[in-house]
């Protein structure tokens, strides 16, 4: 990667790494970034970090940069129940895995609240020397009952605000609209857009 001074556009030198093995993942990445961003896909081995969803996210880019030596973009998806104070949050795989979707029901037993938000943190590093970028996407809503296709996390016990569906029970067209994801990546296809990057095409 070579930045130039003067406001002129960075170059990247390879595409966008996303580093995901969740094959779901990808391809709702796929149809709400279009073409919008060269990028290609990787599962890299990465740790799992605790803290703060952000700094995890950083933290992740900063480590996937290094592996791949190039321009990398990382997600961490949280499932954030108020009356939890934004538990599961990061954990929430492992707390899907471990209790399932009735287990995650019952955490909100003992309290009125049900409400919650999904959360999706990307983190952009454009190369193992750089401070990652992060950018925030959040759809409130509430957990329920689980209701639809049971193929991809916990979208059957999240309702999003102003819906009578479940993230599992919408069309992909629907949630792709509307969803924490989608929010998160309009503001990376703004930077794309803003920052100007231009991807060398001879080595």
């Amino acid at each position: 990667m070579a930045a130039a001074a003067g406001g002129r556009a960075v170059v990247l030198s390879h595409p966008v790494t996303f580093v995901t093995g969740n094959a779901k993942k990808l391809e709702e990445v796929r149809a709400i970034l279009g073409n919008s961003i060269p990028f290609r896909s990787l599962k890299l081995d990465l740790p799992e970090l605790q803290g703060e969803p952000e700094e995890i996210s950083k933290e992740k880019a900063r480590l996937a940069a290094k592996e791949v030596n190039g321009p990398v973009l990382v997600e961490d998806t949280c499932l954030c129940f108020n009356a939890l104070k934004g538990l599961p949050g990061p954990y929430i795989k492992w707390f899907l895995q471990k209790i399932g979707h009735e287990g995650l029901n019952n955490l909100l037993m003992a309290y009125e609240d049900k409400s919650a938000y999904a959360l999706c943190v990307f983190s952009l590093a454009l190369g193992p020397n750089t401070d990652p970028i992060t950018f925030l996407g959040k759809t409130q809503g509430m957990i329920v009952p689980p209701r639809g296709p049971n193929d991809f996390g916990w979208d059957p016990i999240f309702q999003p605000d102003g819906y009578d569906k479940t993230y599992a029970e919408m069309a992909k067209e629907e949630k792709n609209k509307i969803s924490h994801r989608y929010r998160a990546l309009a503001q990376v296809k703004s930077h794309f857009v803003e920052a100007e990057y231009t991807f060398q095409t001879e080595p």
